[in-house]
């Protein structure tokens, strides 16, 4: 159950705010330190998979990492001036 919600978080929750970023050209109202440091959890936890040669980790949380990095990088290409 565990894996099945991991997995679902994030192949529903994180593209469903990317689009909502992506269509409103905005990040108002998104945290950017929430998901700077949600990056920063997946990616150890994807280093802690490798170290534990833990394929399930792996995969898991490296689709954290990148669905993150895509928000951070939004967050980059919305700024304000």
């Amino acid at each position: 159950m565990t894996i099945f919600f991991t997995i679902l978080v994030k192949f529903i929750g994180f593209p469903d705010q990317i689009k909502n970023i992506q269509k409103r050209r905005s990040t108002e109202g998104v945290s950017f330190s929430f998901f700077f440091l949600s990056l920063l959890s997946y990616t150890f936890w994807v280093i802690y998979g490798f170290l534990r040669q833990d394929w399930v980790t792996i995969f898991g949380q490296g689709l954290g990492v990148i669905a993150s990095a895509i928000i951070i990088f939004q967050f980059y290409l919305y700024k304000k001036n």
